[in-house]
């Protein structure tokens, strides 16, 4: 036992990686892989073999629309995210103590309830009669309710709101390791805060930008109980389509071959990513 994880130097061997991974790997094929494979080999076989159900996808106008505004959509959300999660993560990278814990607890808070709990609020928030409603009217900026809620302005906001602490975590992590000598060099340098930040900070921090980026925009391809909820029939989103699919329609191998496409464009996406900013040359690791 003791050889199996014995290092040689600072490298695990062969065998212990593969024991260490063995778990993950077993849950990862029975939780994921096996029932995804499972539900796009329906989309090939069913009702008849072939690539019907693809060529319905992509012969359909309306089908195409929506797999463009999920991802429209999806990156609004990331950008939103970004902007507003940035000086969030830098005010707590400049942090300590019980300011540094107060941003966090502020950030974390949302993890203590679920998302249909903020979807809903968000509900009531924008309603007719709601609190956003009556407070344009009271500062006089509409003399009558307006349209909020059931529109993809609502489920923008609304996606913001859940999906912005996965954007702070990573942005935050990486300002975290940036030395502060870095700032006050350049600072001796004659650089003024704003060069400084251009030119010191945000290329540093640039992995956890785009890792936060990227996780936010691939969670919101998927996302289900938001835009159902504060969406349209005319906002739709493909998570959204995919269940009335299947709830409304019985159309299991249609369903089956909408996530076979959002399967290949978010598989598509996260290796066109992965190809165009190299994290272990960015973060200066050793390939």
């Amino acid at each position: 036992m003791t050889g199996f994880f014995q290092a040689r130097g600072r490298r695990m061997s062969q065998a212990a990686i593969v024991g260490l991974m063995l778990p993950f790997g077993s849950l990862l094929f029975v939780a994921f892989l096996y029932p995804l494979l499972s539900l796009l080999s329906i989309s090939v076989f069913e009702p008849r073999p072939g690539l019907g159900n693809y060529a319905r996808v992509f012969e359909n106008p309306i089908y195409a629309t929506v797999l463009l505004r999920t991802l429209r959509i999806a990156f609004l959300v990331s950008m939103l995210s970004l902007i507003l999660a940035f000086p969030v993560a830098l005010l707590m990278a400049r942090s300590k103590g019980p300011k540094l814990a107060l941003v966090t607890a502020c950030i974390l808070l949302p993890f203590w309830s679920s998302v249909l709990v903020r979807t809903a609020a968000w509900a009531v928030l924008l309603q007719r009669n709601g609190l956003v409603n009556s407070g344009l009217q009271a500062i006089g900026v509409t003399d009558a309710p307006v349209r909020l809620l059931y529109t993809q302005g609502a489920v923008v906001v609304a996606m913001t709101h859940v999906l912005m602490p996965f954007m702070v975590l990573p942005i935050y992590g990486a300002l975290r390791n940036i030395p502060p000598d870095l700032s006050r060099a350049a600072a001796i340098c004659g650089a003024a805060p704003v060069r400084s930040f251009r030119e010191v900070t945000l290329p540093l921090a640039l992995p956890g930008v785009i890792g936060g980026f990227i996780l936010v925009f691939l969670s919101a391809l998927g996302y289900f109980i938001t835009p159902s909820l504060l969406g349209s029939p005319q906002e739709m989103m493909i998570a959204t389509l995919i269940s009335q699919q299947i709830r409304e329609n019985l159309d299991w191998p249609f369903a089956a071959a909408l996530v076979g496409v959002l399967t290949v464009f978010v598989t598509g996406i996260t290796v066109a990513f992965g190809r165009l900013f190299r994290f272990d040359r960015m973060i200066g690791a050793r390939a």
